[in-house]
């Protein structure tokens, strides 16, 4: 998992934490470019962890930024 997923699930983590999940919305859409349908399947998986922490919120993200080469 690479550092740049690990800061962004840091952050988002803090979001969540703070049940501020409009500042989560928002941090994805501009710094991660993140489409907004792709926001909220990212927000509901998170908000599905057992534990909100930065790898699980890291291997979420990383599974939807993710290209199959075909």
């Amino acid at each position: 998992m690479s550092a740049i997923w690990i800061n962004h699930a840091n952050r988002i983590a803090e979001f969540m934490n703070a049940n501020n999940e409009l500042q989560a919305h928002l941090y994805m859409e501009q710094l991660m470019l993140f489409p907004v349908d792709v926001q909220d399947k990212i927000i509901e998986d998170i908000s599905q962890l057992t534990h909100c922490n930065r790898d699980g919120i890291a291997n979420i993200i990383g599974h939807y930024t993710i290209f199959e080469l075909k």
